[in-house]
């Protein structure tokens, strides 16, 4: 039959193959973007909501003890206090539109005592890779608008430091308020606020985050494409290959039968011999 072919064992390692492509694609692959597209849609909501919602006080949206999160960051905070710019620490090797930056955090302690890190935004890079000059924090009680940040996390979790090739200046690897409370030796609360543009202390403002889509959802259609090829392709040489003159099945074809006469006229040569 015609359908013996499908049980080579050529055939069957061509057919796993392609149903499990097939199957991962549909069941892994494209939900798994599917559902990253998802997070993007749910983020960029929480960050156009929190770009445009009207501050509020930070222990209305953070109460003590708790730290930014999904649900929280980016929204707007208003903090009242004095900087502490002795407990200054500039984060080193940070991008900011391309371009090489620090970006300076100061502790801030407000009226009831907690000490909170801002992020007062970023300074440009000299001709030796080095920190340019900026303009301290003002002195005294100031009021500022600030965005809530989660902390960053250095995988290394190396301390602040400084030496010769710092100026003597503390610097960090990451923007975390652990790290900056270890330096300062103080109790900062989890989580950090960035400045926005024009607030008392900011440098150059670090810039808001892009709320594009992502390429997710056009990353999920492609994986069902594939799927759905890998399949389509199957199917066809397998029709292909049940017509006859199929390459798999030509082996297989049944040879005609001789005829008595062809028989007889083999064998008479056979004997006799060939002719000269």
């Amino acid at each position: 039959m015609r359908l013996r072919f499908l049980l080579r064992p050529g055939w069957l390692a061509l057919t796993a193959v392609v149903f499990t492509f097939a199957i991962c694609c549909f069941t892994l692959l494209a939900p798994w973007q599917f559902s990253r597209n998802a997070e993007r849609e749910q983020q960029n909501s929480a960050l156009t909501t929190s770009f445009t919602a009207a501050p509020v006080p930070l222990a209305q949206l953070l109460p003590p003890g708790s730290e930014p999160g999904q649900r929280t960051e980016w929204h707007l905070v208003s903090i009242t206090g004095q900087y502490l710019p002795d407990k200054e620490v500039a984060a080193r090797l940070r991008t900011v539109q391309g371009e090489g930056a620090y970006e300076v955090l100061t502790p801030l302690r407000t009226a009831d005592g907690t000490v909170v890190l801002i992020d007062r935004g970023y300074v440009r890079l000299d001709s030796k890779s080095g920190m340019l000059p900026y303009a301290p924090p003002p002195a005294g009680i100031v009021q500022v608008t600030a965005r809530a940040r989660a902390d960053e996390t250095d995988p290394k979790n190396r301390d602040a430091f400084a030496d010769d090739s710092t100026g003597g200046k503390l610097q960090s690897y990451v923007v975390d308020s652990r790290v900056v409370a270890r330096a300062g030796k103080l109790d900062i609360r989890p989580g950090y606020f960035q400045l926005d543009v024009g607030q008392p202390g900011v440098l150059d403002a670090l810039p808001l985050p892009q709320t594009d889509s992502g390429p997710f959802l056009s990353y999920a259609l492609q994986w069902i494409a594939f799927g759905t090829m890998a399949l389509l392709g199957w199917l066809y040489f397998t029709v292909r290959e049940l017509k006859p003159g199929g390459a798999l099945n030509a082996s297989s074809a049944p040879t005609r039968r001789k005829s008595v006469s062809e028989i007889l006229a083999e064998d008479e040569y056979a004997e006799s011999g060939p002719q000269r």
